[in-house]
């Protein structure tokens, strides 16, 4: 290639010729002006002369000029003209393509992909071995170069990680050997371990370096800022203003997972940080389960929440009255003194807290409950609660669980107590014990000032050991705990005051409630504090920010987690999720409170493309249209300077209209929606309403090819007012409350359509906030919608109709949402049961309009993958509402297809008979 500045040429020796440009000057001198015609009688004595010498004007010069700068335009084309050209020296050798492979590249991983493509076909061209490497997951041993085409292969298996590469990526770069090129796709995230990375691939070769240049943002762990909670968003590199939204993600009241709030977030020029704040009720708050930043896919765009946020509510109640001036010998101080900071502290009577579903029930020298109070509490322990009792006089002088088990007790108790001097007494008071492996204790550290004077004893019954939790030195139970239902009941053989026990005096206090998720923490807990427990990982976040299982993955020590917590140093044994220790939760997330993230700085030495580079564009094709252009011009100025310009325009109209052009849109999108069944949906003019309507045709169609003989194509969305109508059986229209009125001629199209056999599915949407009708702006948008449109009387569908027995025999219509009616055309008011036949002879076409508010389409919808897109109800229960969901689409289409075929069954009996069978 020969370059010229910016400018350069494939093919540069056709450029020599344009030397012969003045020779066409010459040549092209061909066209003489048009005649000035005048008539003059004594020209017909002048007939049958001829001269013998013809002589021709000159060419005008601009036409000249034209015809030159078109002969121009064409030579410079065919040699190939390239502007801004990438110059890339043929390489030799081995090649190493390595890439970051951290959660930063995920948000642009498809770019990266094709540039690691680019790059593998680029070696393959040359013949060299290729060799492909994630620092993030680095091979085992040396690199293994093979062919490209191998690698090639194997490329959409590649996938970027939850964590940034480790001090194990720079061991490995050092073991490397020979010599081999490297190009390294950066994630743009300054690290440590890069710079002895880049000296070992420079050891062993030259190393190039690509960056897209977009930045690379991420939010760090909410925390709890007067009442509200506050989250930062970080980004690396400053020097422009740039704007985001964090969303707050959750799940309603009724399970499904959807945004609670969002908040915006704004970087100064020379910020690099910037934060969000959310003034949520407590309700909304402790729903809470991530952050994240709008339109970034990515693990470090989300936030998990723990029980760190989630402030409890526990409600506190006494045996007896708190004196006035001595606060601290009340039996709730030093529990409200422990909670207040870190969790809703709930007051009034047990009735009226139960009714407040508290997480928490403390009870502090409580002995007797009435009937109605234990059946409540009983109800509300066997729905998760946490039932946590306090001994004290009054229960040790009642006679509570000492001939049977009580339900609102872990253990049976005996009569009276254990004192210093009492009648079972101590010489001294008694210290505690540590805490055994298997309590919620283990790893905290026992001060040696906590002792116990009195309290009161368990009878020792079979069961006592193993619902021991903490003991005295003496072996004594201090603690005790059994499970009722899906809660538990905890009692704490001392007082909740300093009166039998200066446990309550002491920072042990706190930590001992916090392992019973009575309280969380604010901040995240030290090593220390984690010791001796252990945590498994419930949830793991992938690099692209979506939760997956982490039930297969083994647990990690306190302290481990708790060191990597501030940081958010994980990796691949300690990714990054929720773990969970009993009834405790604590998020891992890929970054921490302490780390802050910086752009990477590339020495000089090192090319460093995709930050600022131009991408080449061949001027070929610009310079042929020019040329075109300047020729067909020609010709129009050699017909008017002939005379003969009329003539000629109709020629070249002519040849205009029979020259076979490229096919209109029209046209294609015909031929398209004819070709194959395609299912259609209405563009609303919301991107997110459309993109989910899209997929959820594109999930139907796919349960329609594996279960039905209809193979459905890709579905479209339809423009109701520029696109035709007719070549759709199906039409689904998902109603938003913004959404435009279509016009009269829309209307026409439509009514046109509802009456030749089309069907549209009317969807609300809105079924799990209230039913069909004008409860909702979806359901006043879709009556002003449905007003102008020629729809027959509706009737909820009727166990009989068609509908419920096309494909699948059903009952039940659910989409995303249950439990709302599904409306079709009424049945005509002489409709009667065959005799012999379940059902009655129904309307006798399709149906032209289906209407509800259950959300099918997001039940219905699937990724590129084919994995369920939005979630639906829980656990297996919802997997099996997606399934009846799905069949509902298949009766719905197979209705729309066939017809009323099955209500012809009703005419068998009177078939048969007039066959005389």
């Amino acid at each position: 290639m020969w370059v010229i500045g910016p400018l350069g040429f494939t093919a540069p020796l056709i450029l020599w010729a344009l030397a012969a440009l003045p020779v066409l000057w010459w040549v092209l001198r061909a066209v003489p002006p048009a005649p000035v015609r005048r008539r003059f009688p004594g020209v017909a004595l002048l007939l049958g002369l001829r001269d013998n010498e013809a002589e021709t004007d000159r060419t005008p010069w601009w036409l000249l000029l034209l015809r030159m700068a078109a002969m121009a335009a064409l030579i410079v084309a065919f040699a190939g003209p390239v502007l801004n050209p990438v110059q890339r020296e043929a390489g030799t050798g081995p090649l190493l393509v390595l890439v970051d492979g951290s959660w930063a590249d995920a948000r642009d991983w498809p770019r990266r992909q094709e540039r690691v493509a680019s790059a593998i076909d680029e070696a393959a061209r040359q013949g060299r071995p290729v060799a492909v490497a994630l620092l993030s997951d680095p091979p085992a041993g040396p690199l293994a170069f093979q062919s490209a085409a191998e690698w090639r292969q194997r490329l959409p298996s590649i996938t970027p990680n939850a964590w940034e590469p480790g001090l194990l990526s720079e061991i490995w770069a050092r073991g490397q050997t020979g010599r081999f090129e490297t190009l390294w796709l950066s994630d743009g995230l300054d690290r440590p371990s890069r710079e002895g990375v880049l000296a070992a691939l420079e050891a062993r070769g030259p190393v190039r370096v690509f960056e897209t240049g977009r930045p690379v943002t991420g939010l760090v762990p909410a925390t709890h800022t007067d009442g509200a909670l506050t989250i930062a968003a970080r980004r690396a590199g400053t020097g422009s203003v740039a704007e985001a939204n964090v969303l707050a993600i959750g799940p309603d009241p009724s399970g499904i997972e959807r945004e609670l709030s969002r908040a915006p977030v704004t970087f100064d020029a020379p910020a690099s940080e910037a934060q969000a704040g959310f003034d949520l009720p407590p309700e909304i708050r402790n729903r809470v389960a991530r952050f994240e930043l709008e339109g970034v896919r990515s693990a470090g765009a989300v936030a998990l929440a723990d029980d760190g946020l989630r402030r409890r509510k526990v409600a506190l109640l006494s045996g007896r009255e708190d004196r006035e001036g001595l606060q601290l010998l009340s039996a709730t101080h030093y529990l409200r003194q422990a909670l207040a900071p870190v969790a809703d502290l709930i007051d009034g009577t047990l009735t009226d807290v139960v009714l407040a579903s508290p997480d928490v029930i403390v009870l502090a020298d409580v002995a007797r409950l009435t009937v109605d109070e234990e059946e409540q509490v009983q109800e509300w322990l066997a729905r998760g609660g946490l039932l946590l009792r306090f001994a004290g006089p009054r229960l040790a002088a009642s006679d509570l669980g000492r001939t049977q088990d009580d339900p609102l007790l872990p253990v049976r108790l005996r009569e009276g107590g254990r004192t210093v001097g009492g009648a079972m007494s101590w010489g001294e008071p008694r210290r505690l014990a540590p805490f055994a492996a298997g309590s919620p204790f283990f790893g905290l550290a026992v001060p040696e000032e906590v002792t116990v004077t009195a309290q009161v004893l368990a009878q020792p019954d079979p069961e006592l050991g193993e619902r021991t939790i903490a003991t005295l030195a003496d072996g004594t139970p201090l603690v005790t705990r059994k499970p009722v239902g899906d809660g538990q009941v905890v009692l704490i053989h001392v007082t909740a005051n300093a009166e039998w026990s200066s446990l309550p005096l002491s920072g042990l206090f706190v930590q001992m409630l916090e392992r019973l998720a009575v309280s969380a923490r604010t901040a995240h807990p030290s090593a220390a504090d984690l010791e001796g427990t252990t945590w498994q990982p419930v949830q793991v976040l992938d690099a692209f920010g979506r939760l997956g299982d982490g039930g297969r993955l083994g647990a990690v020590a306190g302290p481990d987690l708790a060191a990597a917590l501030p940081s958010g140093a994980v990796s691949a044994e300690l990714p990054p999720g929720l773990y969970s220790d009993g009834d405790r939760r604590l998020a891992l997330n890929a970054i921490g409170p302490d780390r802050v993230l910086e752009a990477t700085q590339w020495p000089d030495r090192i090319v460093v493309e995709g930050i600022v580079a131009l991408h080449e564009h061949s001027l070929k094709g610009a310079l042929l249209a020019a040329a075109l252009v300047m020729l067909m011009t020609d010709i129009l100025a050699t017909l008017w300077l002939t005379g003969r310009l009329r003539r000629g325009v109709a020629v070249v109209l002519a040849l205009v209209m029979l020259a076979p052009g490229a096919a209109r849109a029209d046209d294609a999108f015909a031929m398209r929606a004819t070709v194959d069944v395609v299912l259609a949906h209405v563009l609303t003019g919301s991107p997110q309403v459309d993109q989910v309507a899209r997929a959820g045709l594109r999930g139907l169609g796919d349960v329609l090819y594996n279960r039905t003989t209809i193979e459905p194509a890709e579905p479209v969305g339809v423009d109701l007012e520029r696109d035709e109508l007719a070549f759709f059986p199906f039409i689904y229209w998902p109603v938003t409350a913004d959404q435009q009125m279509p016009s009269p001629a829309a209307y026409r199209k439509l009514n046109q359509y509802l009456r030749t056999g089309g069907m549209i599915l009317f969807d609300t949407r809105d079924a799990d906030v209230a039913g069909f009708g004008g409860a909702t702006p979806e359901g006043r948008k879709l009556q002003m919608l449905a007003q102008p449109l020629d729809i027959p009387p509706l009737e909820p569908i009727p166990a009989d109709h068609v509908l419920t027995r096309t494909f699948y025999l059903l009952q039940d219509f659910p989409g995303r949402h249950v439990g709302r009616p599904v409306w079709v055309e009424a049945a005509p008011p002489d409709a009667e049961q065959a005799e012999g036949m379940p059902f009655r002879n129904l309307n006798d076409g399709v149906t032209p309009v289906v209407i509800g508010g259950n959300d099918w389409a997001s039940a219905w919808a699937v990724d590129d993958r084919g994995v369920p897109m939005m979630p639906v109800g829980r656990g297996f229960a919802g997997e099996r509402q997606r399934e009846f969901a799905w069949r509902f689409g298949v009766n719905l289409i197979m209705h729309v297809l066939t017809g009323n075929y099955k209500s012809d069954q009703v005419h068998v009996p009177a078939l048969l008979e007039r066959l005389g069978q």
